[in-house]
């Protein structure tokens, strides 16, 4: 099967390591990285959400239209946008485009964050929220007619769009979590499940929970998956290791100078899959090729924060263990956002695609 490669679409360069040095939406940047990820192999990148981050969609409409081939995945949380509203901006986007766009569905895991923008629903009424959105926006890019909608959390009366994307019957939904909650959520509405890098076994585990969910939601197919890392990688083991040592010693400075309002908590968050990266955490510091936790215990498994260290070979590889399972979308950030995209993208994409079409030469789809 294919394989895709997912980046990240920063309006800045400030990461874990790197504070900013100018405005949150800095264009110059935001170009010139897109770029990289288009010029270096990457299928698509993702415009991610904050709630006092510039607005993911017309920053992805900026550079949907100073690029040819890039796709662009769209993050978003149903409390800022009304539905019908959404689906509008995401069939326009998917115009300005021209088809690449997909949808990042964001329940949200930490109830402080959504309440800076109003939302103070509990965690397990976000995802029934979400779903429910999720179903009128796909019924709004697709129909011609009229419709109206009573549910617990939405309801309006014949509504219409004359705005329909590209892509039929609709662009791509993206959806994660790692609750029974996100499981059912997910199962039955995304086209791609979203997991953060844990070791294999547990990825099994949780891949099998996604896919038991959409039977469970009368689905005859089944969401792709995709898992994130974040790669450290040199010429040689021993400078992979230095250079990881070194990262986790920045991640250390520059989150001793952070506000205390901005700090991700350190233990017990709230959201499972948070919990469940500081779990691997403490069961070791390193697992299976190159599985490296110590990014996560320092950040208290803040999103995408697992680590692959190693040469280039050695995370390819491991990647490629992650594509056995049957993961098919991988994402990937470096801490110095701009080099280790372009890094990346010449030293290891090149090789996991290379090994994916050996092994789909040698196994044909029946």
């Amino acid at each position: 099967m294919p394989v895709e490669f997912l980046g990240i679409a920063a309006t800045n360069e400030g990461s874990e390591v790197t504070p900013r040095a100018g405005a949150s939406f800095d264009k110059e940047y935001t170009l010139r990285l897109a770029r990289a990820h288009e010029d270096h192999g990457w299928d698509r990148v993702l415009f991610a959400y904050g709630s006092g981050s510039p607005d993911p969609s017309p920053a992805a409409a900026y550079v949907a239209a100073r690029t040819e081939k890039l796709q662009i995945l769209v993050a978003h949380r149903p409390n800022v946008s009304y539905p019908t509203f959404a689906a509008k901006t995401f069939a326009t986007l998917d115009r300005i485009s021209d088809g690449r766009l997909a949808v990042h569905f964001i329940t949200g895991g930490n109830d402080h964050e959504q309440q800076r923008e109003g939302d103070f629903l509990t965690k397990d009424e976000r995802y029934a929220r979400t779903r429910e959105a999720i179903q009128i926006i796909k019924r709004a890019w697709t129909s011609h007619e009229p419709f109206d909608h009573e549910g617990t959390h939405y309801r309006f009366n014949d509504f219409v769009s004359d705005t329909f994307p590209v892509q039929q019957p609709h662009p791509q939904v993206s959806f994660g979590g790692s609750s029974p909650a996100a499981y059912a959520a997910g199962g039955a509405e995304a086209d791609i499940y979203c997991l953060w890098g844990e070791p294999l076994a547990r990825t099994a585990e949780q891949i099998a929970a996604v896919k038991e969910a959409a039977r469970a939601a009368g689905r005859t197919d089944v969401p792709r998956i995709q898992v994130a890392f974040r790669p450290i990688i040199a010429p040689t083991e021993e400078l992979a290791w230095e250079k990881a040592h070194h990262t986790l010693a920045r991640i250390r400075a520059r989150r001793a100078d952070a506000p205390p309002s901005r700090r991700h908590p350190l233990k017990n968050p709230e959201n499972t899959g948070s919990r469940r990266l500081l779990e691997v955490a403490a069961e070791g510091e390193r697992h299976d090729r190159a599985l490296w936790t110590p990014t996560a215990a320092e950040t208290g498994g803040a999103g995408n924060s697992t680590a692959l260290v190693g040469t280039p070979e050695t995370v390819a590889r491991a990647l490629l263990d992650y594509y056995d399972l049957g993961v098919d979308i991988l994402s990937a950030r470096g801490y110095d956002l701009l080099d280790d995209a372009i890094d990346f993208g010449r030293h290891v994409i090149p090789l996991v695609r290379e090994e994916v079409a050996k092994r789909d030469a040698s196994h044909p789809a029946a």
